[in-house]
């Protein structure tokens, strides 16, 4: 098929590299002249591990990108809206930008073509850019519209894209459903049809559900802080009745990124125009935004006071295998330690740039691992890098001033880390601690 995708970012850049790979032509449009021309140069813009591979193999060939509407609709028979959605300072979802690009295209699409909504956003919104494309669109064109969100994790996202676990199609039009249903029928997936509310609610409601399994799982490792049990042990434990399942049940500081945080606070939202108080998310809100501080309490409870404390913060990155910073409890971390007169050392493997736009010019960017903790009193893990997880603990001792790391993934090996020397404070594990107090 000829595939249009309005969106250059992570779900558009990803979507259009593997559909590339399955055969279709696909050309992805961006308003940025420099992002565009930077993929036109086979470099992508984002960090996401296999993106630049496909990216070589088909740019040119099967793959194509351009900053023209015109160009990039013209002749497409699926176009795919994947704009980003940020949020506004009351929780709603910023429809702008998806509105603009909806006008845009309304003005070029061919006869019959299909318009599909990848971008997350409020129930009804597929409705509203019906109306809106149809206001638009050249005399006697027909097109048909559909909802279909994605479900893709920064870092595997080219994973996620040949292996998803279903395929949701929200439309009211049986050309729409058949044709997304042949678009993704290499990937093999169950495909959900349903009507467009109902796709537009799947996306926020599984999401959202995601942060009740972490901010549950966090509040129960805060509690076994207080009772002295162990939550791996306890995760373990529930993750084996196939009711619960083992995923998402990883303590640790909190969730961040671009997606969770978003689509739970706009969910709320969304719920309250309706006058339905989801008590429930607003409360996992409130446990996320207290576990993000979780590491530094611990490291006050350890030193007492953190002024003057030359802190080494490991991870940037609101997870491993992606650059994305956006409301990463790395930027909690880091302000919290400055705020208590902390001097401040920085690494990540690859969040370091846009970790420099947001942070304090106060911190110190580590050219390496080894270059961030030397001569530090206390390791902060607040990204679980492999890196981080596989380094050379005992030779990385004699470079820190105080042997004391604090794990707020709870990626690294207690009792390793003790036979090492180390104190070790982490979330909802038994603590090694030799010197200071009980953490």
């Amino acid at each position: 098929m000829n595939v249009a995708i309005v969106g250059a970012g992570y779900v558009g850049l990803a979507t259009g590299a593997c559909l590339a790979d399955t055969g279709h032509r696909v050309t992805v449009i961006d308003i940025d002249r420099r992002k565009i021309d930077q993929l036109n140069r086979g470099i992508p813009p984002i960090y996401e591990p296999g993106l630049e591979e496909l990216l070589h193999r088909h740019l040119g060939r099967r793959l194509f990108f351009t900053t023209g509407t015109g160009e990039g609709v013209r002749g497409a028979e699926v176009i795919f809206l994947a704009v980003g959605t940020p949020p506004l300072p009351d929780g709603r979802a910023d429809l702008s930008h998806l509105e603009a690009a909806a006008r845009d295209v309304a003005r070029h699409l061919e006869p019959e073509a299909v318009v599909a909504v990848k971008s997350t956003v409020p129930v009804g919104t597929n409705d509203r850019l019906a109306d809106l494309i149809g206001r638009h669109v050249r005399p006697g064109v027909t097109f048909h519209m559909a909802s279909n969100p994605e479900f893709l994790r920064e870092g595997t996202a080219i994973r996620d894209v040949f292996r998803p676990d279903r395929i949701v199609i929200g439309t009211r039009s049986s050309r729409a459903a058949d044709v997304l249903t042949r678009l993704h029928a290499p990937f093999g997936a169950p495909v959900v049809l349903t009507d467009p509310k109902s796709a537009e609610l799947i996306k926020y409601a599984s999401n959202a559900f995601l942060t009740v399994k972490i901010s549950f799982i966090n509040e129960i490792a805060n509690l076994c802080d207080k009772l002295g049990a162990n939550i791996d042990d306890v995760a373990h434990g529930m993750g084996l009745d196939p009711r619960i399942g083992p995923h998402f049940l990883r303590a640790g500081i909190g969730y961040g990124g671009s997606c969770f945080p978003k689509d739970t606070r706009a969910l709320v939202q969304l719920a309250g125009h309706v006058e339905h108080d989801f008590r429930l998310l607003k409360a996992v809100i409130e446990v996320n935004n207290r576990q993000q501080q979780v590491l530094v309490h611990k490291a006050k409870a350890y030193f007492g006071s953190l002024r003057g404390l030359r802190a080494a913060v490991l991870g940037l990155a609101f997870k491993p295998g992606t650059d994305d910073v956006r409301e990463a409890a790395s930027l909690v971390v880091v302000r919290q330690l400055l705020a208590e007169g902390a001097e401040v050392a920085v690494y990540d493997p690859v969040a370091m740039p846009n970790a420099r736009r947001l942070l304090d010019g106060a911190v110190r960017y580590g050219a390496s691992l080894a270059d961030a903790v030397a001569g530090a009193d206390a390791v902060f893990i607040v990204t679980e890098w492999a890196e981080f997880v596989d380094a050379d603990w005992a030779a990385l001792k004699e470079r820190l001033s105080r042997p004391v790391i604090f794990d707020g993934r709870n990626c690294l090996d207690p009792q390793q880390l003790g036979a090492l020397g180390y104190d070790y404070v982490a979330v909802g594990r038994p603590a090694i601690v030799r010197k200071g107090a009980e953490a």
